[in-house]
């Protein structure tokens, strides 16, 4: 059953990338939700994570969530686009 973020989701402007980082900055992405980890299944359709020197599209799609991280996996960065 997916986790359901009151706000996050929804059509009232809740889905910002600033929302989103509060929720992920300084967590591992996984399979399940602990206190270190946000599961996978539970973010956006539309997103993508980054790592540090990766190449990535420079197209914009604002619905598009891009995950950053750092070497270990940890989520440093949100941004929309």
């Amino acid at each position: 059953m997916p986790l359901v973020v009151p706000g996050l989701m929804s059509k009232e402007g809740g889905d910002k990338g600033e929302d989103w980082m509060g929720k992920l900055a300084g967590k591992k992405l996984g399979d399940m939700h602990d206190e270190v980890t946000f599961a996978k299944q539970d973010l956006p359709a539309e997103h993508r994570v980054l790592q540090p020197d990766s190449m990535k599209t420079m197209d914009f799609k604002p619905e598009r969530l891009n995950i950053h991280v750092d070497e270990e996996g940890l989520v440093k960065n949100v941004t929309k686009g």
